[in-house]
C-alpha cells in the first residue's frame, strides 16, 4: 500500500509547511491550482504531501490520505459495500490522476489512481 497524496487542510498553510520543512526536510512549491491551491512537496517514495486552506467556509481542517489503487471504481465500490459513504465520486485532475473520497468511522478516506 502506498499513500499517493497526503492532503492537509489547515487555516495556516505557511506555518504547517514551515513545520514539515523543518522537521522532515521537505521542500514545498508554490500553490497548485489543480490541487485546490495546495502547496506540495515530493516524498521519497514518489508520493506527495499537499497543504492547502479550506476551499469553503464549512470545510474543517483535516488530514486525508489518498491510497494509490489500480482501479478507483472497484476500490470505491468495495469501500461503499463495506459501509463507506461516498463523499466525492471519482474525478480526474489533469496532470495528477483521478481521486475519490469516502467517509467511514468518522474519518475522511481518499483513493487515487494514476
Amino acid at each position: 500500500m502506498k499513500v499517493q497524496y497526503l492532503e492537509i487542510v489547515t487555516r495556516d498553510v505557511d506555518a504547517v509547511c514551515a513545520a514539515y520543512a523543518a522537521a522532515l526536510n521537505l521542500q514545498f512549491g508554490e500553490p497548485d491550482a489543480g490541487l485546490g491551491g495546495a502547496r506540495t512537496a515530493l516524498l521519497a517514495d514518489g508520493g506527495r504531501v499537499g497543504v492547502r486552506a479550506p476551499l469553503r467556509q464549512t470545510e474543517e481542517p483535516v488530514v486525508r490520505p489518498y491510497w494509490l489503487v489500480p482501479d478507483i471504481e472497484a476500490a470505491l465500490a468495495a469501500a461503499a459495500q463495506a459501509g463507506g459513504e461516498i463523499a466525492h465520486p471519482p474525478m480526474e485532475i489533469p496532470g495528477h490522476g483521478t481521486f475519490a473520497i469516502y467517509l467511514q468511522g468518522g474519518n475522511d478516506h481518499g483513493l487515487w489512481q494514476l
